[in-house]
């Protein structure tokens, strides 16, 4: 090869490889856009961060076009009737049985030090992520990184997950390269945000780590904690079904996330219901679409408890249907005489 064809080589090596970085950096974070470096610029005066490891970090961050379209086409809830039988069905019940059994020493220390009934926890998993089959694919800082810097709507709140993100991969000592998650940048088996994790993980074997991703009992006591810290009442109901035939409902806010009325107003409504709960006690009335109709239930404080992990009615009425019915699962199977094995059966008379 001559000297020309060399440099023509090179010349078009050159051309190929700024070709090929040109579409890398097109889904790439770049840190030298104004908001990234303003981020970055936040990070290191608020939190000590290095200026040139961050934006080495950033560099890294891949924009996920994907999450950009599931966030921006997002489909209407599904009403009730088809919402519930996605988390309530004989084979979400049977996992949660079997997953009961297989872990039942430690859900029953996370069940005695937090309040939160074993069964609670189970379902609160298996609605979130299939009893840890399914935690998301998606990395975690590509996630933050793509809502924080090219979803506006939404951008100031995973801007500030982002951070809190960064700051908990520093205190626990993890890659933040390695993390995964959902498309919205939720955690592990319990799908805890960056800012639920600072705050509310729970390191349940003492082992000095907070693994939400292998470690069952962190994952058991962290759910604990976050429902009892939300205001979980041991012992207390959940929700009950309610009659609202004839009902004044004017002024009720369905949906809305809270405890708006108490039994005492909803029963002056005309709502009927049973509950030895006194007439002060905070409540809120929730309505479900099934068929043509309308399904009324009451819920109470650790049915607010549960749309704190999830600002959802339907939601928490799925945990608490799909609690339910591993409940009397297990209850069931724990009754059943053990079958007998073949060394214990008496042989047949001739």
């Amino acid at each position: 090869m001559s000297r020309s064809e060399s440099a023509v080589v090179r010349l078009v090596a050159f051309l190929v490889a700024a070709w090929s970085a040109s579409l890398l950096a097109a889904d790439v974070q770049g840190p030298i856009r104004p908001q990234v470096e303003a981020f970055i610029t936040e990070m290191a005066g608020k939190h000590a961060m290095g200026r040139a490891e961050l934006r080495a970090l950033l560099q890294q961050a891949r924009l996920q076009r994907d999450i950009l379209r599931a966030m921006s086409t997002q489909s209407t809830a599904r009403p009730w009737r088809q919402y519930r039988p996605l988390y309530v069905n004989p084979q979400r019940v049977a996992g949660g049985t079997k997953f009961w059994a297989a872990h039942a020493a430690l859900l029953a220390r996370a069940e005695r030090e937090f309040g939160v009934p074993a069964e609670l926890i189970v379902a609160t998993i298996g609605v979130e992520t299939v009893y840890g089959s399914y935690m998301g694919t998606h990395r975690v800082l590509d996630a933050l990184t793509t809502l924080a810097f090219d979803f506006p709507r939404r951008a100031e709140f995973f801007r500030g997950e982002l951070e809190q993100f960064l700051l908990m991969t520093r205190e626990e000592s993890l890659d933040p390269l390695a993390p995964l998650g959902s498309y919205a940048g939720a955690m592990g088996i319990p799908q805890f945000m960056p800012t639920s994790f600072r705050k509310w993980a729970v390191d349940g074997d003492g082992d000095g780590v907070r693994d939400l991703w292998k470690d069952w009992a962190d994952v058991f006591a962290s759910v604990g904690n976050y429902l009892k810290v939300h205001g979980w009442e041991p012992g207390a109901p959940i929700m009950v079904p309610a009659d609202a035939t004839g009902a004044d409902l004017a002024g009720v806010e369905f949906g809305r996330i809270g405890l708006a009325e108490t039994v005492g107003s909803l029963r002056a409504r005309g709502v009927k219901f049973d509950t030895p709960l006194p007439d002060a006690t905070p409540a809120t009335l929730v309505a479900l679409a099934v068929g043509f109709g309308t399904e009324y239930r009451v819920g109470f404080a650790n049915f607010h408890a549960i749309t704190r992990y999830n600002r959802s009615h339907m939601y928490a009425s799925a945990v608490n249907d799909l609690a339910q019915a591993i409940g009397v699962a297990v209850a069931a199977s724990r009754a059943a005489p053990p079958e007998a094995s073949p060394e214990t059966v008496a042989p047949a008379s001739s």
